[in-house]
């Protein structure tokens, strides 16, 4: 169906403001539903004559990944078998991260043969994955009187991933200068390691295991294989996804505070080098990424995280760590993203984080609510505030009252508000590091 334009509406009023002078003019009473009827065939002929938008050729390039709050372009390439420029009206249904179908309506101007090349930016508004492409397309005829509607299916999947600090992966040599000042050294301890360093020659009171036989050929003499002592430990995310986290504080979830976080600590573990993995989970594991090095390792974890999403459901922390214990026998710096309300409702919590040691260190990251300490504080000025206030009191002491509990079982524990959360737990495993704990 032709859609008219301003143009055809303007021309409609015009023509019914000059109806009354059928009542002045007899002979006027036959012109005007003859006007009126060319008025709507020029409507009909100039929708006709357009082409279909779907007879359009268009392309779009996307980046492989996008970044939150951060601008980044997608290119689309725009062809019409026209031989006039087209005018084109387009409004994309664009996948949910990056603004869903809420989005303006652009206008283009198409011209034959090479066409457009358009460059759109576009500001990522969430974290996470999401699908699209559908675009509504209106093109406007010769004459400017119709438009001709249509959609073409152009799907694409975006994945936006958690902000990554602008620093280089590697630590710069200044940050390598006072990591070392603050005790943070690399040692080489030479011996019966399980990193090889190299060759050697045998002497008397070396063990014949470590003797390298090719080369004790080679050269003639007994050859010993040299190790060295591994220094690079395990770093394990473990992030609970379920309703704890899922609240709100000034508008932003939890979960994001967390996800930030994990993400400063996996890169300060990344320029350590020590291996970092991650695992999500809530009323079941929802992603678990091996403990791995460097920028794969890294990559890995930023995949995950951008994948994570927050359920209203009681999370399963027995399955959950009876995962965990399964998949990773080795010693590492576990900590674990959560947490507690009171000593009830945190029982399970409490007690199978504690089954994390003595293989693991365990380290409980919590994020306290602003909002109830600031009520728990605020001076009741009547019987409903005094009410609130009591209440707030309360859930804070029984919270504190979980949290001595896991202290008290040898679980470490972060108590923080969320903004201030990845600074502390980055600081946290740099103490660790420099206590030489893990």
């Amino acid at each position: 169906m032709p859609i008219p334009t301003r143009r055809w509406l303007v021309g409609a009023a015009l023509l019914a403001a000059v109806a009354p002078l059928a009542l002045l003019r007899p002979w006027a009473a036959g012109l005007l539903p003859a006007l009126d009827l060319l008025w709507v065939a020029a409507l009909l002929a100039d929708w006709m004559g357009t082409p279909s938008p779907r007879r359009l050729a268009v392309t779009r390039e996307a980046p492989a990944a996008f970044g939150v709050g951060r601008a980044a372009a997608v290119r689309y390439r725009w062809r019409h078998p026209a031989r006039r420029r087209v005018t084109l009206e387009v409004r994309e249904q664009l996948p949910a991260p990056l603004g869903g179908a809420v989005t303006p309506t652009r206008r283009l101007e198409v011209p034959p043969g090479d066409g457009l090349d358009e460059r759109l930016e576009l500001v990522p508004v969430r974290r996470g994955v999401g699908t699209g492409g559908a675009l509504s397309v209106r093109a406007l005829g010769a004459l400017g009187l119709a438009w001709r509607q249509d959609t073409i299916r152009l799907p694409w999947s975006a994945t936006v991933y958690p902000t990554v600090p602008d620093t280089p992966l590697r630590a710069l040599p200044l940050q390598v200068a006072r990591r070392r000042e603050a005790g943070l050294r690399a040692i080489r301890r030479p011996g019966e390691g399980r990193l090889f360093e190299g060759l050697r020659e045998w002497v008397p009171g070396d063990e014949t295991r470590v003797i390298d036989w090719k080369a004790t050929a080679r050269r003639g003499k007994p050859i010993a294989r040299q190790y060295e002592d591994e220094r690079r430990q395990q770093v394990l995310l473990v992030i609970d996804a379920g309703r704890m986290l899922t609240a709100e504080v000034n508008g932003v979830p939890r979960l994001e505070a967390v996800i930030s976080a994990a993400l400063q600590l996996a890169r300060a573990a990344v320029e350590h080098d020590d291996n970092v993995g991650l695992m999500v989970f809530a009323d079941v594991v929802q992603r678990y990424v091996a403990p791995a090095r460097g920028r794969r390792g890294l990559r890995a974890v930023l995949e995950g995280l951008a994948h994570t999403e927050g359920r209203l459901a009681e999370s399963d922390y027995p399955g959950a760590f009876r995962y965990l214990a399964a998949r990773n026998r080795k010693r590492a710096l576990t900590v674990l993203f959560t947490d507690v309300i009171d000593r009830t409702a945190s029982d399970a919590l409490v007690a199978h984080a504690a089954t994390l040691r003595p293989r693991h260190l365990p380290l409980a990251v919590t994020l306290r609510d602003p909002a109830i300490e600031a009520l728990a504080s605020r001076r009741p000025d009547s019987a409903t505030a005094a009410f609130e206030r009591a209440a707030a009191e309360e859930l804070l002491g029984a919270r504190e009252a979980a949290l001595a509990e896991m202290r008290g079982r040898g679980v470490m524990v972060l108590d923080v508000p969320p903004a201030a959360a990845g600074e502390a737990v980055v600081a946290r495993y740099h103490g660790l590091k420099r206590r030489g704990l893990l």
